[in-house]
């Protein structure tokens, strides 16, 4: 039997894939491609937005008129957060959510002897423990993300994830040291820890993110350890100064800004002001040595004014992002915010959008040029062309190096001689 997956969405659906992939695998099925032929097709879905959930209806679809024959599986945040709406999506022969993640071989047995279309949709809980979601190696690939929480307890006025995911709950550290130790055998250099609200991670618990990293660390042959996406708020002084003295940590940080106006921020009911936002960011570029700070930003929120978005730009040009991933809002049907309405014209956000992204490019490319004749050290992950090797550097810069050898997996010391837009080109340091 062949099973193919289609994921939608953030890194912790990658992992939960993984995840599934490798139940699917130890019971006989052959993981393929979503391109080729299968038996089934496992499209696990995004719905931060209702434009990931028309993506997830029309790959249900797609895949359904491509193979009639074959059964498709609906399962992620979508039926999750819409159990009706998934239900309504006919050519899934089984839908399940995010919770069950773990019951999809039996599932998929329980459809082959029944013939009849099935629907396990599970409510998220407080109180839920942490599922298991442990992976032994990832798409072949040299780095891992591992997911070691899950849930979000902040709800912001715009976002249905609390719905999708259901409240905090974390992975226990000896679980993740297991995870780890197997993932360093099977060939794993770099580690990604990731969650729905990573910096929550240990809420209610006696641990935190630092023995998280501390756990992967640990392992001699893991090379490096990453954060993935970050709330401000939770981002503490002592978390800093203890992340700075682990070696294999990456001075890289995703933070999650959404808006540099306060007003904004206060409508979208989050927890610090651009002030504390930035007071954040100047302590990590102090502690940190090449630290690189990326985020989202979000324009034309609900009553968000031109003043209110030029305050949000101009935030943004004042902290010069490494990176900024900039989309327009969009209401959700289930936040507070949808209640409200959305006082920004389509046409509105697309030109803030652009406006914002031209100068945040303006400023990458500025780093990007910053950056050449300098020595770094990249761990290179996969060959980009023929001959072409591409890495990362500690702080996250995709980097070229022309190589006659196999340099996946190794850490190598280059000199950046150009810039190209989305990475920079090196030569061997002589």
């Amino acid at each position: 039997m062949k099973a193919a997956f289609y994921t939608l969405g953030c890194k912790v659906n990658q992992t939960e894939s993984e995840y599934m992939a490798e139940l699917l695998a130890k019971a006989g099925f052959e993981i393929v491609s979503p391109n080729e032929e299968a038996d089934y097709y496992i499209i696990n879905s995004c719905t931060v937005t209702s434009t990931a959930d028309q993506k997830t209806r029309q790959n249900v679809r797609k895949f359904k008129r491509k193979h009639p024959d074959s059964a498709i599986i609906l399962t992620g945040c979508m039926p999750q957060a819409f159990p009706k709406e998934a239900e309504e999506l006919a050519e899934a022969d089984i839908v399940f959510g995010n919770k069950n993640d773990g019951d999809i071989l039996s599932l998929i047995n329980r459809y082959n002897i029944e013939k009849q279309r099935i629907l396990a949709i599970s409510e998220h809980k407080t109180g839920d423990a942490f599922a298991k979601c442990s992976i032994s190696k990832f798409s072949d690939r040299v780095r891992a993300f591992v997911k070691i929480e899950d849930g979000c307890d902040r709800f912001c006025s715009y976002c249905i994830i609390p719905m999708s995911r259901g409240r905090v709950r974390s992975k226990s550290l000896s679980v993740l040291k297991e995870e780890i130790d197997i993932l360093a055998e099977n060939g794993i250099k770099e580690i990604v820890l990731v969650g729905i609200n990573l910096s929550a991670y240990g809420k209610n618990e006696d641990f935190n993110i630092v023995d998280a990293v501390k756990i992967c660390a640990q392992n001699e042959n893991i090379m490096r350890i990453r954060l993935g996406s970050l709330e401000p708020d939770h981002i503490t002084e002592d978390i800093v100064s203890e992340l700075s003295k682990i070696d294999k940590f990456c001075p890289q940080f995703h933070i999650s800004l959404q808006s540099g106006c306060d007003k904004t921020l206060k409508n979208m009911n989050r927890h610090y002001s651009a002030e504390e936002y930035k007071q954040l960011c100047r302590l990590l570029r102090n502690t940190f040595t090449d630290a690189s700070i990326t985020t989202d930003v979000m324009v034309g929120f609900h009553e968000e004014t031109e003043e209110d978005f030029y305050a949000s730009l101009n935030f943004v040009k004042e902290i010069r992002f490494e990176k900024v991933h900039v989309f327009p809002y969009s209401r959700r049907e289930g936040t507070n915010a949808s209640k409200k309405g959305d006082s920004v014209s389509k046409r509105e956000k697309e030109r803030r959008a652009e406006i914002m992204i031209n100068e945040t490019e303006k400023i990458r490319k500025e780093y990007f040029n910053s950056l050449i004749s300098k020595t770094v050290c990249v761990l290179f992950e996969n060959e980009a062309e023929q001959g072409i090797y591409q890495g990362y550097t500690k702080n996250y810069i995709p980097v070229r190096l022309s190589s006659d050898k196999d340099i996946i997996g190794k850490e190598i010391n280059v000199l950046i001689t150009e810039t190209a837009d989305e990475y920079c080109i090196a030569t061997l340091h002589p």
